[in-house]
């Protein structure tokens, strides 16, 4: 815990993953105000949109606050020029190499976290010389690991093969499930979909009612023959899922996901024909909270469960 909370000088060992179409300046600063540590989502800002939402973010909080930069997009080398430009002082990065940013953010004193789906790239992820590592499941919304390794598998397995602070992701949603993550070697937690349904998020109503109503068992991992993504289940999905099943090519599946349909989905609002992103973790959230009501939450959970366990028999 010590170790996120002092590297990335916040008080609560929370950080709120950078989402596309959900992490604009309101849902990273609140987050940041409560303790934890808020983050841009720079994957669906073009660079000017990013700098605007980098201004209001620290018109908005005196606090640390970071942008999450997916390696896969394009207009990287201006987005990285961009952040340097503002003066952000923690980059998390993921979906590609951490060799191609890393030395040159830490050259202007930012921080680097890089998110991995395997012990493997944790690995490389020491040897690029990031700061910490985000170890994400397969629970988790957006795109994902194509190992389908689990977060309860993964976290003991990449604090084996690395010292550096760790934070656990992937189908977390409650402070029992951050005292699982913490007791398996984690420092902290990136949570996803319970923000994603905060007030703050700037997620369209009808996304983050579809959260509120996703059961167990309301999402599933797809288009993998592309990169792999877990989608919440709509009619999209399904015609996702019949094209799969039915064997269809790359380029028929590249055809059908088109151009801009996680944003007519996530910040649009088209429940039936958009892209909706969201983790296992859907299903624990019933209703929107505030920032600080969930954060509220998440520590009372957290310190009850710890309390609970100092009753459990010694082995």
């Amino acid at each position: 815990m010590q170790k996120i909370t002092e590297l990335f000088n916040i008080k609560l060992p929370i950080v709120a993953g950078g989402m596309v179409w959900c992490s604009g300046w309101e849902l990273a600063s609140a987050v940041s105000n409560a303790g934890g540590l808020g983050l841009l989502g720079a994957g669906s800002m073009h660079p000017e949109t990013l700098r605007e939402h980098i201004q209001k973010t620290k018109q908005a909080t005196d606090k640390s606050f970071g942008v999450n930069v997916p390696l896969l997009y394009p207009e990287q080398e201006k987005i990285i020029e961009i952040i340097i430009e503002e003066g952000v002082k923690i980059v998390f990065t993921s979906a590609g190499s951490p060799k191609k940013w890393t030395r040159h953010l830490q050259g202007h004193g930012i921080k680097v976290a890089h998110v991995v789906s395997s012990a493997l790239f944790a690995g490389k992820s020491e040897e690029a010389g990031v700061d910490a590592i985000v170890a994400e499941g397969f629970e988790a919304g957006g795109h994902n690991g194509r190992e389908e390794t689990t977060t309860l598998s993964l976290i003991p397995a990449v604090r084996r093969a690395t010292s550096l602070p760790l934070l656990a992701a992937g189908g977390i949603a409650t402070g029992e499930q951050m005292l699982a993550a913490m007791a398996l070697g984690a420092d902290g937690v990136q949570i996803g979909s319970l923000f994603a349904a905060a007030a703050e998020s700037s997620a369209h109503l009808n996304f983050k009612q579809a959260i509120i109503d996703t059961e167990e068992g309301g999402t599933k991992l797809m288009l993998k023959q592309l990169a792999p993504v877990r989608l919440l289940k709509n009619q999209f999905f399904k015609s996702v899922e019949e094209a799969e099943l039915r064997g269809a090519s790359v380029d028929e599946l590249k055809e059908l996901l088109g151009k801009g349909r996680a944003k007519k989905g996530m910040f649009e609002g088209d429940m039936a024909e958009g892209e909706l992103e969201i983790g296992q973790g859907a299903g624990y959230i019933k209703k929107i909270q505030t920032v600080q009501e969930i954060i509220n939450q998440l520590t009372e959970e957290y310190n009850k469960a710890k309390q609970r366990t100092n009753t459990l028999p010694t082995l």
